[in-house]
This record gives C-alpha cells, structure tokens and sequence, in this order.
C-alpha cells in the first residue's frame, strides 16, 4: 500500500472508550477524504448482539462506514483465519479509495493476526476429532488441566471455558511438537506501517466504567436480547455462546433463573477478561499508551500518526 494513507489500530482493554475515540478521530483525519471504521471486536461481528457488545447503533456512528460488523449469524463460528482475509480486503480497499483505515478493537489474536504476518498451523481432521472427543469425554475444565500439564503458557492465555480454543492448541502441539507460542507472529514491523494506540485507564477507574456498563446492559435489556437470540440458535453457537454476558445470562436461565442474576458474574468475567487484555496489549512495544480519561485524546493520536517512525 506504498502512498496509500497509513492506517491507524486503536486497542486496548474493554470499557476504555476505543469506540468514541475512533470515531472521534474519524471525523478529524483525512481532510477531505476521511476515514472509516475496520472493527476488531470479535462478538460485534454477530448480528443481534447488540446490547452486551457495546455495538454502535447505525445513528451512533455519526455516518462514518464500519467494516466487520453484523458479518455473521450466531450459529456461525468466528474464526482468526476468515477474519484475518476479510479485514484485510477492508483495509487495503479503505486506503485504496484514499481513506485512512482505522482498526478499532480489543480481540487480542484477531489484532495481532492483521497486524503481523500469521501463517497459520495446518489442521487435522483426526487430531481434531480426538482432541473434541476428549472434550466431550472428560469436559472443559480437565481438558484445560491438560494443556496446562502440555503447555502452561498456552492454558494461562486461553480461558478455561474456551473448549474450542483449548482443542485448538492441543491439535496444534501435537501437530507441530512445539509448544503452542510458537506459531505465533513475531512482533515486528506492523503490516502497512500502521500506527498502534492503546487506550486505558487507572483500575479502579476501569473498575467503575465496567460496572456502570454492565449495569447499563441489563437496564438496556441484556436478557431479552438472549432470549431472541436463543430463539435464532445462540445455544448452538461454538463462539457466540461464550461471549461475556451472553453466557452469563444463559447459564442463570438454565439454572431457573431469570436472566438478571447474571449481572455480577458479568461484571467479574469482564474484569478478568481485561487482565488477560492487558497481560497480552503490554507486550508490543509497539504500542503508544493513551490515558483514557485524558482530555482531547483524538488530536494526540492524529499527531501520533503524523509523526511516528515508519515510511
């Protein structure tokens, strides 16, 4: 993309405000040619959820075209490989037309797929086969103890509710003999010299956003967007099914609840989940870090991108 505009990431932990910062910096960046939105959310890409997303409304995105949202129903498996090509024809088309790309998200190895040059470890369909059986067998949480026998490393970055994933890295060492790392990118110069920003924020700060937004959700109505969602096959979702709030409000249901007990395992889930997003964002040096509740962030990053080392 040599003379295209130099597109710009945005990452960070949940509740940070990458959203409105993006949008922000949309409706500032490119003169006459402006930009638009590439989203790196992974549970944005299902159309219905909205509510426990934090997904812009169309009227919310000020008119400012987003790209990999509402791209899959919940029955759909969202995989790093189909959103690593899909992406990348948005961006490469965004700068194409003489728009800045603005990559706009917090899903760690969706970021870093796009970012970094990721070739992608071949699959078995035996191996595979083995490792769901064993997760059908023995459940996700032993399956979990045994990646973390195999590869400790693996097991800390994954969830231990994550079967799919967990099945994944399982396939992967026994397919390559190394541990799972190591078909990971190596951090280097990022893919159309983008510039990266991180935003966050102190954590009792973050504490506090993320308790007003899962208060928010449910007031919003959390649990009858499950509910319809359900009703379209939530259930049967592989990676829809797990997202924060959505699994949450199913498991209270299924336990006879209503829905709305599911609040507090939200608000703790999403903590956790934040960790882990600060645990991997912290390691690319790449990186310029942001103060969330600084004032006019927006200007900071337009001269972030004008004047960062790169082409």
């Amino acid at each position: 993309m040599s003379g295209s505009p130099r597109p710009l990431a945005i990452v960070g932990p949940t509740g940070t405000g990458k959203s409105q910062l993006a949008l922000d910096v949309a409706e500032r960046v490119g003169g006459a040619a402006g930009a638009e939105i590439v989203n790196a959310d992974a549970m944005q890409f299902y159309r219905g959820m909205d509510i426990g997303t934090a997904k812009l409304s169309v009227v919310g995105r000020r008119g400012i075209p987003h790209h990999q949202l509402d791209v899959l129903d919940v029955t759909e498996t969202a995989t790093v490989a189909r959103y690593q090509h899909a992406a990348a024809a948005d961006v490469e088309a965004i700068a194409a037309g003489g728009k800045v790309p603005i990559l706009v998200g917090g899903s760690m190895l969706y970021i870093q797929s796009l970012l970094d040059d990721w070739s992608f470890p071949t699959t078995d369909p035996a191996v595979r086969a083995k490792w769901e059986s064993r997760l059908a067998e023995i459940g996700v949480d032993r399956l979990h103890a045994e990646l973390a026998d195999r590869d400790a490393a693996a097991a800390a970055s994954i969830l231990p509710t994550d079967g799919r994933r967990i099945v994944r890295a399982l396939e992967v060492i026994e397919l390559t003999g190394q541990p799972f790392a190591a078909s990971a990118p190596t951090i280097g110069a990022p893919r159309w010299d983008t510039v990266i920003i991180g935003l966050d924020c102190d954590t009792e700060l973050l504490d506090q956003r993320l308790a007003r937004r899962t208060e928010q959700m449910f007031n919003q109505g959390l649990v009858d967007e499950v509910r319809t969602l359900l009703d379209r096959g939530l259930r049967d979702g592989v990676t829809a099914s797990r997202a924060l709030g959505y699994a949450q409000v199913i498991a209270d249901l299924d336990s006879g609840g209503s829905g709305e007990d599911a609040r507090e395992p939200t608000f703790v889930g999403t903590r956790r989940y934040v960790r882990r997003q600060r645990s991997w964002f912290r390691r690319d040096h790449r990186i310029r870090w942001l103060d969330a509740g600084a004032g006019d962030n927006a200007e900071t990053v337009l001269h972030a991108r004008r004047t960062s080392p790169g082409r």
